[in-house]
């Protein structure tokens, strides 16, 4: 029988990297100055690692969908599409099907759940970013849908969209802050 020592263990059962964990759920929650909920920021860095997704960049399109309000009952502005729902400011439209790919049930009511929308983000994120291969277009797709994307490509010759620069921006910001602690 091999030996194991208990570094063996935690690395096994996930122990290891909590504490990893819970310091960059506190920097978000910081950084938010409170809007952003410690338990909101603990799920989205436990899911995030989930997908391989930067927590960082989950926390950025958050704040850019919420103008930094993190606000989970936020209904976006009209526009020729509808509403948009939530804090990842789903469109009644795509929430279903994505819903649908994580495995959730769907409801509109749902989209006011902080963590249910997360794990959507989440999910269509890592969605888009298999899709594009890259986060200049799953980002832009994000945000100006699918069809959105390529018309974005068409009128400018890429997709290095204003979101997708804001977010990747500020998610490599945070990288750095984090590296240098």
């Amino acid at each position: 029988m091999k030996n194991v020592s208990s570094k063996d263990v935690s690395k096994k059962n996930g122990f290891y990297t909590w504490p990893k964990m819970e310091k960059k759920a506190e920097q978000l929650v910081t950084e938010s100055n409170g809007e952003f909920k410690k338990s909101w920021a603990l799920y989205l860095v436990r899911e995030s690692k989930r997908y391989e997704i930067d927590p960082y960049l989950a926390y950025e399109l958050l704040k850019v969908e919420t103008g930094g309000t993190f606000d989970p009952d936020l209904v976006g502005p009209e526009t020729k599409y509808g509403h948009a729902y939530g804090m990842s400011q789903f469109m009644k439209n795509t929430a279903p099907w994505i819903a649908d790919m994580a495995g959730l049930p769907y409801e509109d009511e749902l989209l006011f759940d902080p963590y249910y929308s997360m794990q959507l983000s989440l999910v269509y994120l890592d969605f888009l970013h298999e899709e594009y291969g890259n986060w200049d277009e799953a980002l832009t797709a994000y945000h100006r849908g699918m069809g959105g994307l390529e018309q974005f490509k068409e009128e400018n010759g890429h997709a290095r969209s204003w979101y997708a620069k804001e977010i990747q921006n500020k998610a490599e910001n945070h990288t750095t802050v984090a590296l240098a602690n």
